[in-house]
């Protein structure tokens, strides 16, 4: 089996893109309940330092309990948790009360389908591949959980962080220099933003969530790839929120996520960031 992945780039897409559905699937698990474990733990924290009793709670993590219908409790089997496809035959909805299932489910499922299928045809069996798929899949969490909740958690970033400059003490993406020099560069330019819009309006432009998730990025891929991840997600997030506050009303006050357009960039970056660089160098 391993032979077969290593000497056969089809069959490899293949396997990995099946695994990138599963994987998807685990996703999904991660963008609902990691925010609501967050939630419980600052509740906790609030309770222990106010003096009052932690109070007790069903245990709730990313494997307990089962998933069910918010609705009606309909507890889901393995057969309708087949990725994209049970979404399908069930025609987008709960078999038990018929209340609408979004179609972020199997989309979130279809797109860590594809992309990691795409990462094994690219990269061949490697730590290249283990790294980018570890890349990938947590930037796919990133970004939803941030459109959720406006929230980027620790438990993803700096661990993302942290693998990028261990990936890169094998120069697996970058030289450990230029991986050290992105981290740092990646953490002070949104930094240095924040606090510039915050001296000059009084308001916060951004979370520190945001700074965390560029200085991962940039431990990963360098800090030569920063320049066009910043770009590219800051261009994208104008062009979204000037159309949000024209067509939809989007209140200029409401805080629009950053960390998807982040995250889009980073594997636009991961991708085809030397080749974007070099075309956008040889027409300046």
């Amino acid at each position: 089996m391993i032979e077969l992945l290593q000497t056969s780039p089809p069959f490899a897409a293949i396997a990995f893109t099946l695994l990138g559905l599963l994987v998807g699937s685990f996703l999904n698990v991660v963008v609902h309940r990691l925010p609501k474990m967050m939630e419980r733990e600052w509740q906790a924290q609030c309770a222990e330092l106010r003096g009052e009793d932690v109070p007790t709670s069903p245990t709730y993590n990313l494997v307990v309990p089962r998933s069910a219908c918010p609705k009606c409790g309909h507890a889901i089997s393995a057969l309708e948790n087949v990725p994209v496809l049970s979404w399908l035959v069930l025609r987008g909805r709960c078999r038990g009360c018929g209340t609408p299932i979004s179609a972020r489910y199997p989309f979130v499922e279809a797109l860590t389908g594809i992309l990691s299928g795409y990462l094994a045809f690219r990269f061949g069996l490697s730590w290249q591949l283990l790294g980018a798929l570890a890349f990938t899949w947590s930037l796919i969490a990133l970004a939803f959980i941030d459109l959720d909740t406006t929230l980027l958690p620790d438990a993803i970033t700096l661990p993302l962080l942290w693998l990028g400059l261990l990936l890169n003490l094998r120069g697996t993406f970058a030289p450990l220099p230029a991986a050290v020099v992105g981290a740092a560069a990646g953490y002070l330019a949104l930094w240095s933003v924040y606090w510039l819009f915050k001296l000059l309006t009084g308001k916060e432009g951004m979370g520190f969530g945001d700074f965390k998730l560029l200085a991962a990025i940039g431990a990963f891929l360098g800090w030569k790839l920063l320049p066009m991840v910043i770009l590219f997600s800051s261009a994208v997030g104008a062009i979204v929120g000037i159309a949000l506050i024209v067509f939809a009303r989007h209140g200029r006050s409401t805080p629009i996520p950053f960390g998807p357009y982040l995250a889009a960039a980073g594997v636009l970056a991961l991708l085809w960031g030397e080749q974007l660089t070099q075309q956008w160098l040889a027409m300046l």
